[in-house]
């Protein structure tokens, strides 16, 4: 069988069961876009490195825990990718006394020619999600990135933006829905 034809939640969890070609398989069909996502918070390719390895390392070590249910393995590897890139985000910041982002278009040039038929469809769901964005409005989009990029707590947000909380939650919730309902319809 053509372990792309595998779904990844059968590979999730066939790695519950400690099955190591199945953590091989999952990781060979999520790296790029778990590394790209890594690189664009942090700017910084050793650290995206490291946090692609602990990425796939707490995967392999929860794959039990994972529910289908709650969202698909690439939505639950994103979220690991996240966290672990915000953790370390911060710990920069309080190292350094500032928080570095890092550089939007550096995310792409990761990418070997051996890659381009999956760059190709991570530019389709870039572009997708790009026009997703568009459909937000300003503020909806700024706390959004503060949120996802930045790391923020909506606290740390309705401070920089000098609003209420109450305004920043409701800003988030009613993008995200937006988001949902955008990406629901374009990929259906």
């Amino acid at each position: 069988m053509d372990p792309s034809s595998i779904p990844s939640e059968t590979l999730v969890t066939r790695m519950a069961a400690e099955d190591q070609q199945a953590l091989s398989e999952l990781y060979d069909r999520h790296r790029v876009v778990v590394f790209s996502l890594a690189l664009r918070i942090l700017g910084d390719r050793a650290e995206a490195e490291e946090v692609l390895s602990d990425v796939f390392f707490q995967a392999w070590r929860s794959a039990a825990g994972f529910d289908p249910l709650r969202g698909s393995v690439s939505a639950w590897l994103m979220t690991l990718c996240r966290s672990r890139a915000i953790d370390r985000l911060r710990r920069r910041e309080r190292r350094e006394g500032k928080l570095a982002p890092g550089d939007p278009e550096a995310a792409t040039a990761v990418l070997s020619p051996a890659e381009a038929e999956e760059a190709m469809d991570v530019r389709a769901h870039r572009t997708r999600i790009r026009s997703a964005l568009s459909m937000l409005t300003a503020d909806q989009r700024a706390a959004l990135d503060l949120a996802y990029y930045g790391g923020l707590s909506h606290s740390e947000i309705a401070a920089q933006l000098g609003q209420p909380l109450g305004t920043i939650k409701t800003r988030i919730r009613q993008g995200l829905l937006s988001l949902k309902k955008s990406l629901v319809e374009q990929f259906t």
